[in-house]
């Protein structure tokens, strides 16, 4: 029937067919080699102890075409590896995954990788200057998971396998693990570990630059333990900040960099209690304004600024988006006349964003959202910058100033992601973080620049299945369960993913990977974790970030290296190095003796040139 038409449906025919041939090859030599694989770790007792049947494989290759897509089903006893294509440019992505880089199979790979890393260790020498910048980046619920995961991601995003992708924040060359619970709970939530780490005090769950002998939502608690940040310390010494989050500026990271308050909750005035107001407490929000002179501002948060019932200029219709203040400031204006005769700048848009000249301008406040800002996958480029082009903004702004800047950059979706249960939506948040870790040692020196990649927490998720190499890391186990169903190689401990429905899973293998994923038990929002999670640096005196330390001594070190807070030795050390390689240069004694007796002889000499005695030196 096909050569019935014309020619071209035979050669097309023809030409599918040599394709799916090729194709299946690839698939028999790509599962033999797995089982290779399996029955060797499976001898060395590596292998969970399954039946020898799992290990044969049992092959299937079915073509469906539909809405110009093709499906492929590959199989082993007891599990299935599936991979959808919705075109040809996603099925020739197929193929190229069955044929993995081969050179891994010899040893000698594996060997000049080692050597080629051992002698970069070997050749590393300390930076020991004084920072005059420092740039944290901040991934919200970024635990180590998380980053495997994202790296994955990142690779196959650019049609790799993934697993031996190296991500940005991967090249920092020192790195140590950091102790994140709280006084008062062994899991921490956001805003205990924030003041830990920029303000090098650990204090008690849900309260904000504050310390442990204030009590949550207990206002009269709160006077007399407030503690400032490095973002302040940074300020007193004569630097420029700024915060930069995709949350809302009053969430509980940025908040820590300037608030105290003993509830994250109360983010605008209309979010407090009477009693709390009536004790003399004040909202995040307006301590924005009004505790540390901060130079740029940028996320989202636009609604707890001003007064309640005002239209959101982007979603005018949207009444959850309007203003929430009771008390009708409008202090985005107040922002405004705090900075006459300085070039301040408010945008809200991305046109309003992309006019703003970093060289003449001294304040940027820039609110893209009525509350947090859009996912990294929803983001409208139209509307609202990446994270990269707000890090960029603000590094632009900030580095005119010739004694230096602090800015922190949270990538505060991460953690918001996986409270969904959408992994997705997190791991992508992971790689836009990286990528504006790119920009900002793209626009810094590294001699004068500590740059810090950390997490303040981490989340009850896991990565497990045996996936095969290469697999979509949103995708499914090859293996499955006893009740023979898929399951997802990424799972949460607990959240809203729970969908056990009498007795029994649902049935995946037809469900897209941009969903919420399995979870043990049910919730409505996922939690946190309490494990370790790992600082990178780089930098000046980025060696100080080593070994397991607790989570309040990042902020001491990062003043130490940049000579802000109460701990300047490193400054003084410097002005000692510095004098003493002067003295390097001083003559000894006796040459010293010469050069004096030098000088005062011509001194001598011109001086008597001017004498109305006779010139016995002319």
């Amino acid at each position: 029937m096909l050569c019935r038409s014309n020619g071209c449906h035979c050669l097309l025919f023809v030409s599918v067919y040599i394709f799916l041939y090729l194709l299946f090859v690839g698939l028999l030599l790509k599962v033999s080699k797995q089982v290779r694989y399996q029955s060797y770790e499976k001898a060395s007792g590596l292998w969970p102890h399954w039946p020898v049947s799992v290990l044969r494989p049992a092959i299937n290759v079915d073509w469906r075409p539909g809405r110009a897509g093709i499906y492929f089903s590959v199989s082993l006893r007891g599990g299935q590896r599936e991979e959808r294509s919705s075109s040809l440019t996603s099925l020739w992505k197929l193929t190229n995954f069955l044929w993995l880089p081969f050179e891994e199979e010899n040893p000698e790979f594996w060997r000049t990788q080692g050597a080629k890393a051992l002698q970069a260790a070997l050749d590393r020498k300390f930076n020991t200057n004084v920072a005059k910048n420092i740039m944290l980046f901040l991934g919200d619920g970024m635990g180590i998971t998380t980053i495997t995961a994202a790296r994955i991601l990142k690779g196959q995003m650019n049609n790799q396998s993934g697993e031996e992708t190296v991500m940005i924040m991967d090249t920092f060359p020192h790195a140590g693990l950091v102790k994140t619970y709280s006084v008062d709970f062994q899991i921490p939530d956001s805003s205990s570990t924030a003041t830990a780490y920029l303000c090098g005090v650990k204090t008690n769950l849900n309260t904000v630059g504050v310390n442990a002998a204030s009590r949550n939502g207990v206002c009269k608690t709160q006077k007399g333990n407030e503690v400032t940040s490095i973002l302040k310390w940074a300020k007193d010494s004569g630097k420029s900040v700024g915060i930069v989050t995709t949350t809302r500026v009053q969430h509980a990271t940025p908040a820590a960099t300037y608030a105290h308050t003993v509830s994250r909750k109360w983010y605008s005035d209309a979010d407090m209690p009477a009693s709390a107001k009536k004790e003399g407490c004040t909202d995040i929000a307006s301590q924005l304004l009004n505790n540390t002179d901060i130079d740029v501002i940028i996320g989202g948060g636009r609604k707890y600024m001003t007064p309640k019932g005002t239209r959101d200029p982007e979603y005018p219709r949207d009444l959850a988006s309007r203003g929430k203040r009771g008390d009708g400031r409008d202090l985005i204006s107040d922002w405004r006349k705090m900075k006459v005769g300085k070039v301040a700048r408010y945008v809200w848009n991305r046109t309003d964003f992309d006019s703003v000249d970093p060289d003449t301008t001294d304040y940027l406040m820039a609110l893209f959202e009525p509350g947090d800002m859009r996912f990294e996958v929803e983001r409208d480029p139209i509307m609202d910058p990446s994270i990269a082009e707000t890090t960029e903004k603000a590094i632009r702004i900030l580095r005119k100033n010739p004694k230096g800047f602090f800015l922190l950059v949270e990538g505060g979706r991460i953690d918001q992601g996986h409270h969904a249960s959408r992994a997705s939506m997190a791991l992508h948040e992971t790689v836009a973080l990286d990528n504006a870790v790119a920009k900002g040692l793209e626009l810094t020196n590294e001699e004068e620049t500590l740059t810090l990649v950390t997490a303040d927490h981490s989340h009850s998720f896991s990565f497990n299945g045996y996936p095969f190499r290469g697999q979509s890391i949103l995708g499914k186990s090859p293996l499955y369960g006893k009740d023979m169903l898929p399951y997802t190689t990424l799972m949460y401990g607990n959240g809203p993913g729970y969908k056990v429905v009498n007795n029994k899973r649902p049935d995946i293998r037809n469900v897209d990977t941009n969903y919420v994923q399995l979870s043990a038990v049910p919730l409505d929002s996922e939690t946190h974790g309490g494990e370790d999670v790992v600082v990178l640096a780089r930098g000046p005196m980025a060696h100080l970030f080593h070994g397991v330390q607790e989570q309040s001594y990042l902020a001491h070190a990062m003043a130490y290296a940049a000579c802000v807070g109460r701990d300047l030795r490193h400054c003084e050390e410097q002005n000692q190095s510095s004098l003493g390689s002067l003295s390097h240069f001083t003559p000894s004694p006796p040459i010293g003796s010469l050069v004096v007796l030098h000088w005062g002889l011509v001194f001598g000499i011109e001086s008597c040139r001017h004498c109305p005695c006779p010139n016995i030196f002319l």
